[in-house]
């Protein structure tokens, strides 16, 4: 019941740190490409890498990696505003800014993910 709790107050700060960061990006780089969200996905990424890469190769808790990687990444990263921006794109007729959006996520994702599992390393 309490790792629940924890959990649950890790996704709390996570969704805080993602709307703060999302409007920190948006007031700077506009609408038009969903810059806030790409880049709450790849540092999100990053640390799920780093947390994961931390846990088979260190021995961090099963507890904190619970923690921090469902509740505050789980809150911090975010499949479905990537996916209704990505729609939103194509409805908008930037059918083109869409499939890079679409392309970039999932590539600087994967590579953000294994950027994080690799420095674990050290």
């Amino acid at each position: 019941m309490i790792l629940a709790l924890l959990v649950g107050i890790g996704a709390a700060l996570g969704a805080v740190a993602r709307y703060l960061l999302d409007q920190a990006v948006t007031r700077r780089r506009g609408k038009a490409f969903p810059a806030g969200t790409w880049l709450i996905n790849i540092t999100g990424s990053l640390a799920l890498g780093l947390l994961t890469g931390s846990a088979l190769h260190h021995g961090l808790s099963p507890h904190i990696v619970t923690v921090l990687g469902v509740g505050v990444c789980g809150g911090y990263t975010t499949f479905s505003t990537f996916s209704y921006e990505t729609v939103r794109l194509t409805e908008d007729g930037l059918g083109l800014v869409a499939l890079g959006n679409l392309l970039v996520s999932v590539v600087t994702g994967l590579a953000a993910a294994a950027l994080g599992l690799g420095l674990a390393l050290l």
